[in-house]
C-alpha cells in the first residue's frame, strides 16, 4: 500500500526538531561517502518549468517533482506546486506520495538551522530576514531552535507580508518582531540575516553587513536568481551545501561570472562543517554566509521521517497503486 499525505498531514509528522535532526544525519552521512550522488532534472515549459530533485538515503529512494509556474498567483493557484514519491530501495515498492512544499519549507529550513549552529556567533541573538513568503516563517521557527532570538527584523517588498510575518513571529516566539523600511538599519543591529527571495539582482551588498555577520543565502535557487552581491561574497566565508550545484545555480555562480572569486576560494561545504573536518567560524568578525540552493538528500531525510511516522500512527490514506 502506498501512503497519500497531504500538505497538513506533512505539518503534523514533521515537527521542526526532528527535521533538522533527519537533515543533519543526511549532510553526515554524506559527509561519511556513504550515499551516491543526487541527481537533478530541470524542464522549462513556455510560462514556467518543472524540476526534478531525487536521492538514495537509508534504503529509501525520494523524487521530488516541482512545477514552478510564476504566473499561477492571477489563475488563483500557487506559484510552487509539486509531490514527493518515496519509494523502498531495496525491492522499488512505492512507499508515499506526499505534498512537497512542505517538506521543501522545512527541510530548507533545517539546513540554514544547521549552518547557523556552526557559522553565525554564539551570541547573536537579533536577526533580520529579507523576503516574508512561504519560506520565511520556517526559516524562523528553524533558526529559534538554535539561537533563541530576542529581536527580528522583517522585510519584503510588499510592506503587508513583512508586518503578518512580524506579528505571526511575536505570537508564537515571543520575540520582539519589527517590519522594518530601512534595510540598513536593521542590518546593523543584526548579526545573522536570512535571504528568501525570488530576486534576479543581489538584495546584499558588502557595505550592507556588519563584521560577524553570519548570512544564510536561500533564495537563489536556479541560475537567473541573485541574492548576495559578488563583492560580499568575496569577503565572507562561504560554506555551500552542495559546492557543485551552489557553482551551477547558487550565488557562487553569480560570484564566480563576476570574477570576485573562484570555486577554490569556498571554505567548505556544509557536510563538512558538520562532520568536524572543516572548521566553521573562526573569529567573531568573520562574515560566513551559507550557500543554500537545496539537495535532495535533504528531500529524503525529511520525507523519510514523515513516511514512518504516518505509517506509524495509521491516519494517513493509502492506495494500491499497482491494481
Amino acid at each position: 500500500m502506498t501512503l497519500l499525505l497531504t500538505g497538513s498531514d506533512v505539518a503534523r509528522l514533521l515537527p521542526m526538531d526532528r527535521c533538522i535532526e533527519a537533515v543533519e544525519h543526511a549532510f553526515r552521512t554524506l559527509a561519511a561517502g556513504k550515499l551516491p550522488p543526487p541527481g537533478v532534472l530541470a524542464t522549462h515549459v513556455e510560462g514556467g518549468g518543472f524540476h526534478v530533485k531525487a536521492a538514495v538515503l537509508d534504503g529509501c529512494y525520494a523524487a521530488k517533482i516541482n512545477a514552478n509556474f510564476p504566473a499561477n498567483p492571477e489563475r488563483g493557484l500557487p506559484t510552487i506546486q509539486g509531490v514527493v514519491l518515496l519509494s523502498d530501495a531495496v525491492d522499488g515498492r512505492p512507499l508515499a506520495i506526499m505534498d512537497s512544499i512542505e517538506i521543501t519549507a522545512r527541510r530548507t529550513a533545517a539546513a540554514t538551522a544547521l549552518a547557523a549552529r556552526h557559522l553565525a556567533r554564539a551570541d547573536a541573538r537579533t536577526a533580520t530576514i529579507i523576503g516574508c513568503g512561504r519560506q520565511a516563517a520556517s526559516q524562523i521557527e528553524a533558526l529559534m531552535a538554535v539561537r533563541p532570538l530576542t529581536r527580528l527584523y522583517a522585510i519584503d517588498s510588499v510592506r503587508e507580508r513583512s508586518e503578518r510575518l512580524a506579528r505571526e513571529m511575536a505570537g508564537r516566539f515571543g520575540v520582539a518582531a519589527i517590519a522594518a523600511s530601512d534595510k540598513h538599519e536593521a542590518l546593523a543591529d543584526s548579526l545573522i540575516c536570512i535571504t528568501c527571495t525570488s530576486s534576479r539582482r543581489p538584495v546584499l551588498e558588502l557595505s550592507d553587513v556588519r563584521p560577524g555577520t553570519f548570512v544564510a543565502a536561500v533564495g537563489a535557487d536556479n541560475p537567473d536568481k541573485s541574492e548576495i552581491a559578488p563583492p560580499l561574497m568575496a569577503e565572507a566565508k562561504v560554506v555551500a551545501d552542495v559546492l557543485e550545484q551552489a557553482a551551477a545555480i547558487g550565488d557562487l555562480r553569480h560570484a564566480i561570472a563576476a570574477r570576485a572569486m573562484t570555486i577554490s576560494d569556498v571554505h567548505a561545504e556544509l557536510a563538512d562543517v558538520l562532520s568536524g573536518r572543516r572548521p566553521g567560524r573562526d573569529s567573531v568578525d568573520d562574515i560566513t554566509i551559507f550557500d543554500s540552493t537545496g539537495t535532495a538528500i535533504q528531500d529524503v531525510a525529511a520525507a523519510a521521517l514523515v513516511y514512518r511516522r504516518a505509517a506509524a500512527d495509521g491516519a494517513a490514506r493509502s492506495v494500491t497503486i499497482a491494481a
